[in-house]
C-alpha cells in the first residue's frame, strides 16, 4: 500500500492517552498500533508529543530524559526500516543543533525520516512554552505517497502564518498534532479555527487531539476533519480513546481532500462537557498515579454528593469509599442524604462520629493553655478532625482499600472566597470541584441524573439524590448555619465571580452590571484574602478558561487592594 504513485492514502487518526514520562510505554503503544494497521493502511496520526506524553513542562530540561525519547525515536525507526509498521506522524520534544528543545513532528516511513519542529510557542493561560521549547522556523511540507503534507503542531494551526506558509509552498493537506486542552465551548472554537484556516489555504485539515487527564489539564481529543469545502467530514469521540478512518484522496482537478465513511461521533453539550472532564480528570489522576481508588467524607449536601458521583462512574462502585462524620450539629436530614446518595451510587459507607475527638481536643488545648476554642475555631476544628481521619484511613497500609486517594470537595465559588478550612475540607490529593462554582455544580447534578454517557461506571437514574439538590447549603459547623448567612446568594455571588475572576473586572465594572458595590467590595476583600488558602489546596480539573493554579497566579504577599 506504500506505491509512491498512489493517488489515495488510508490515513488512520490514533486519539490515545499516553502517560506524561512513560516513553517506553508510549512508544510501545505507537509501535503496538503501526504493527496492527501494517498493511490495512499507509499512514497513522498521533499527537503532539505522543512519545513523552503532553504537557511535558520541566522535564525536557534533563537530559537523560530528552535521551530516553531519542532512543525511543531510534527504536520506532530502527522498526520501520525493517518492515512491518505502518508509517507514522508522531510528536516529541527533542535537541535542536543549536542547542535548546523542539517540540516536533516527525513522519517516519521505511527509510523516511523528516522533522518539522514547532513554530508558534503558546505563552498564556496554561501554556508556558517559551519557558521550555525553541521556536522552529516556518514549516514545509513533507512528500508522501505522491502528496505533500503540510504537518502543523498545535498552535501553528491557530495563527494564520504556518498553514498560510505550506499552503504557498504547494502543501495539498494540513495535519495538525494537537495536545489541546478543554474547556466549556472549547470544540466550537476548534472547530472555527480550523475553518478559519481552511477559507484561507482552500486545504483539507487533519485536526487530531489527545485526550486524558494529566494534572490539572483535561483533553477530551474530539479529533476532526474539515473537507477542502469546508465540511465537517468526520468527527472522534469526546473524552475517550478513538480511531478514525479517512482517505486523502486525490480529486481530478490536481487538489486532494479527505473523505471518511466514519460517521461524526457526537460533542456533549456544556454541562456534559464539564461533568465528563471530571469523570476523566479523576479516572486518569488516580489511575496515572498509582492509586486504587478514591474516597472522600460524604457530608449529605451537594458538593460532596456530585464528587462521589463523578469518582462512581470514573472508577466503578467498588473503588469509591465514602465516610460521613456527624457531629453535635449535622443533622438528621444530612445523614439520611448521605445515606441516600451512597445508596444510589451503590458505594461502600461508614459512619465515624467525631464528637470525642473534637471535645477531647478542646479539652486538651483549654486544660494547657486556659484557651476554651470557640467560634470560627471551634467550627476549623470540626473540619480538620474530619481532615485528619480521611488521611488517616488513606494513609493506613495493609487494609483492603490501601491506595485510596482523598478527594476534596470544594468548589470554585467557596475556593474564591476561601470558604474552607486548611487542613480540614481542604485535604485531598485531588479537587474535583475547584474550577466549577456552585450554580454549575447543581446544574450539573441535574444533568447527571437524567444523562449517562458511554464509558460512565455509575448507575442509570438519579445519581444524586433529589433531596440533596433541594436542600439550603450549609457547612454545619454550628447550631442553624447556612452558607447563605455568611455569603451572597450564590446566584449573585457567582455572577460577581464570572466577572471578578474570569473576567478580571474592577468593582466600579461589576456594580455597573447591576451588582450592589458593598456586596462587590466584601466578595473581593474575601478573594484577596483567600489567596494563600488556594496556593496551599490540592490541584483540580480545568474545566475554564481562568482556573486558579495555571491560569490565574496572583501574589499571596500583596498589598494592591482595588478600590
Amino acid at each position: 500500500m506504500n506505491d509512491t504513485s498512489a493517488r489515495r492514502i488510508r490515513a488512520v487518526i490514533l486519539q490515545l492517552n499516553p502517560v506524561v514520562g512513560a516513553i517506553e510505554a508510549n512508544t510501545d503503544a505507537a509501535i503496538r498500533a503501526a504493527r496492527e494497521w501494517h498493511g490495512r493502511a499507509d499512514l497513522l496520526v498521533l499527537t503532539e508529543c505522543f512519545v513523552t506524553g503532553y504537557p511535558v513542562e520541566d522535564l525536557v530540561h534533563s537530559e537523560s530524559f530528552l535521551g530516553s525519547v531519542t532512543t525511543a525515536l531510534t527504536r520506532i525507526r530502527r522498526e520501520m526500516d525493517s518492515g512491518g509498521l505502518c508509517p507514522m506522524v508522531i510528536g516529541a520534544p527533542v535537541h535542536t543543533n543549536g542547542g535548546g528543545v523542539s517540540n516536533s513532528a516527525f513522519l517516519v516511513a521505511p527509510n523516511v525520516y523528516q522533522r518539522v519542529d514547532k513554530h508558534q510557542l503558546p505563552n498564556y493561560g496554561p501554556f508556558d512554552e517559551k519557558r521550555n521549547f525553541v521556536r522552529g522556523r516556518l514549516p514545509a511540507p513533507v512528500e508522501f505517497m505522491g502528496a505533500k503534507l503540510g504537518i502543523l503542531v498545535c498552535e501553528d494551526l491557530w495563527l494564520p502564518e504556518g498553514a498560510a506558509e505550506l499552503a504557498d509552498k504547494g502543501a495539498d493537506v494540513i495535519i495538525s498534532l494537537n495536545g489541546s486542552p478543554w474547556q466549556a465551548d472549547k470544540d466550537e472554537l476548534r472547530k472555527a479555527v480550523a475553518a478559519e484556516r481552511n477559507r484561507e489555504t482552500g486545504l483539507p485539515i487533519i485536526y487530531v487531539n489527545q485526550v486524558g487527564g494529566q494534572d490539572e489539564l483535561v483533553f477530551d481529543g474530539a479529533s476532526f476533519v474539515i473537507g477542502r469545502d469546508g465540511r465537517l467530514v468526520t468527527q472522534a469521540a469526546s473524552f475517550a480513546e478513538d480511531v478514525v478512518t479517512m482517505d486523502i484522496a486525490a480529486c481530478g482537478d490536481g487538489t486532494w481532500d479527505v473523505v471518511s465513511e466514519v460517521p461524526a461521533r457526537p460533542v456533549p453539550d456544556r454541562l456534559g462537557g464539564i461533568y465528563s472532564a471530571l469523570v476523566l480528570s479523576v479516572r486518569d489522576y488516580i489511575r496515572k498515579n498509582g492509586f486504587k481508588g478514591a474516597m472522600l467524607g460524604l457530608s449529605g449536601g451537594i458538593d460532596s454528593a456530585v464528587v462521589a458521583s463523578v469518582a462512581t462512574d470514573a472508577l466503578g462502585p467498588d473503588n469509591v469509599w465514602a465516610i460521613t462524620m456527624p457531629y453535635r450539629w449535622t443533622s438528621d436530614l444530612s445523614m439520611s442524604e448521605a445515606h441516600q446518595s451512597a445508596a444510589n451510587l451503590g458505594i461502600r459507607l461508614d459512619t465515624i462520629p467525631i464528637i470525642d475527638a473534637v471535645e477531647s481536643t478542646a479539652g486538651a488545648i483549654a486544660a494547657a493553655t486556659s484557651i476554651t476554642p470557640a467560634k470560627v475555631a471551634l467550627e476549623n476544628m470540626q473540619a480538620r478532625a474530619r481532615g485528619l481521619i480521611l488521611m488517616t484511613l488513606s494513609n493506613q497500609v495493609g487494609h483492603e482499600r490501601e491506595g485510596y486517594m482523598v478527594l476534596s470537595t470544594g468548589n470554585k465559588s467557596e475556593v474564591s472566597v476561601g470558604y474552607a478550612t486548611l487542613y480540614g475540607d481542604m485535604c485531598g490529593g485531588l479537587n474535583v470541584l475547584k474550577d466549577v462554582y456552585k450554580t454549575d455544580v447543581y446544574a450539573i447534578a441535574r444533568w447527571r441524573n437524567g444523562n449517562r454517557l458511554p464509558g460512565f461506571l455509575g448507575p442509570q437514574g438519579n445519581c444524586v439524590p433529589v433531596g440533596t439538590i433541594e436542600r439550603a447549603p450549609s457547612a454545619e459547623l454550628a447550631p442553624g448555619q447556612k452558607d447563605q448567612d455568611s455569603l451572597p446568594p450564590y446566584d449573585v455571588l457567582d455572577g460577581i465571580l464570572r466577572l471578578m475572576v474570569d473576567g478580571w473586572k474592577g468593582n466600579d465594572e461589576i456594580a455597573a452590571e447591576g451588582y450592589d458595590p458593598a456586596t462587590v467590595r466584601k466578595v473581593r476583600g474575601l478573594l484577596d484574602r483567600a489567596e494563600y488558602k488556594r496556593r496551599q489546596g490540592a490541584p483540580g480539573p480545568r474545566v475554564s478558561a481562568m482556573s486558579f493554579g495555571r491560569d490565574r497566579r496572583v501574589p499571596i504577599t500583596n498589598a494592591w487592594r482595588e478600590a
